[in-house]
């Protein structure tokens, strides 16, 4: 029998001291810094992206939602706008810095010597003042009421300057308001021209007429007009203008005291005084014609007045008697205007 031989498994046996010497030497020898990155060019070419790209279909995609049936509502929003300043205003950055240099003025001048005016004279004396400086407008109102074909309107407000020019002592005292039952209803020829189709114009805001339009400014400069052309002396000097200018302006602006803090503590006062000016211009000439005013205008000029802004619906004036028949030019400003 034969007998195979296996190989042997000779184990050395190493003392501890000398392994650990092996293994310190063996970390302390460097290693070799691994290969740098192969960084590939890589090629790109429009041309080739188009060309492989697969050719446009006339009908929409196949994952596109499929249309409505027809007769059923589409729920799709549209935003329109428009660029630029509007229509009504083409001078919006002009007006603007005017109205912002009126109002540094007002806080600054004319707010004081109104409220000056104001706690300096007692009321009867302010009240006789304004009244005559309404009474002087008299004949300027009943003109055009006259020219608008309101014949008795006319004759009413000839009848309050008669009155009142003579039994009120000079305009002194509203006599034909409490005793005749007769209201002063202002007028202008700004009024007569909307009365007659004539627009607006664009919006303007001038630094000492304040916010007015084109043809509101025409009508202003005929208004003041009529009495110097119409008498003469003193009408036409200084010693009538400077009083009237002076009065009338500081009257104007305590009776719109409210209007303006409402316009000043609003988000964007600017474009508040200018739709609001606007909108009180849309009224008094429909007012004039007997027509409704528009749902947008009634909110604003509810915003301005304090009263709840309700979805009121535009009414038509029940008549010629509901509304002062036109505003003042700029309550904010000192200005030669027709009294209120």
């Amino acid at each position: 029998m034969r007998r195979t031989r296996l190989p042997s498994l000779t184990l050395l046996a190493t003392p501890p001291q000398l392994l650990s010497a092996a293994l310190a030497l063996a970390a302390q020898q460097p290693q070799a810094p691994p290969p740098p990155p192969q960084v590939a060019p890589l090629e790109w070419n429009l041309a080739t992206v188009q060309e492989s790209a697969p050719p446009p279909t006339d009908g929409p995609p196949d994952d596109a939602a499929p249309p409505p049936p027809e007769g059923e509502p589409v729920n799709e929003i549209v935003v329109e706008g428009e660029y630029g300043p509007p229509k009504s205003d083409p001078l919006e950055r002009v007006n603007e810095e005017s109205y912002r240099l009126t109002q540094a003025v007002d806080q600054s001048l004319v707010e004081p010597m109104a409220n000056a005016y104001r706690d300096g004279l007692p009321e009867p004396i302010r009240d006789g003042l304004g009244n005559v400086v309404r009474n002087l407008a008299e004949p300027t109102n009943a003109l055009n009421f006259l020219l608008q074909g309101k014949v008795g309107k006319a004759f009413e407000t000839l009848g309050r300057l008669a009155i009142n020019s003579t039994v009120g002592v000079g305009g002194l005292f509203d006599v034909a308001g409490k005793k005749a039952d007769l209201p002063y209803r202002r007028n202008g020829f700004g009024n007569t021209m909307g009365y007659y189709g004539i627009g607006p114009g664009p919006y303007m805001f001038v630094p000492v007429t304040g916010p007015t339009s084109v043809r509101d400014i025409i009508g202003l400069t005929l208004d003041q007009a009529l009495l110097p052309f119409a008498f003469g002396k003193p009408f036409n000097k200084p010693t009538y203008t400077v009083p009237y200018f002076v009065v009338n302006s500081l009257d104007q602006r305590l009776e719109f005291d409210a209007e303006i803090a409402a316009i000043r503590n609003s988000d964007d006062p600017y474009l508040m005084r200018r739709e609001t000016y606007l909108a009180k211009r849309r009224r008094d000439i429909a007012l004039l014609k007997g027509e409704p005013i528009s749902d947008l205008d009634q909110m604003r000029l509810e915003e301005l007045e304090g009263t709840p802004s309700a979805d009121t619906p535009a009414r038509a004036p029940q008549s010629e008697n509901d509304a002062p028949v036109e505003t003042p030019a700029n309550p904010e400003d000192i200005a030669i205007t027709q009294p209120r």
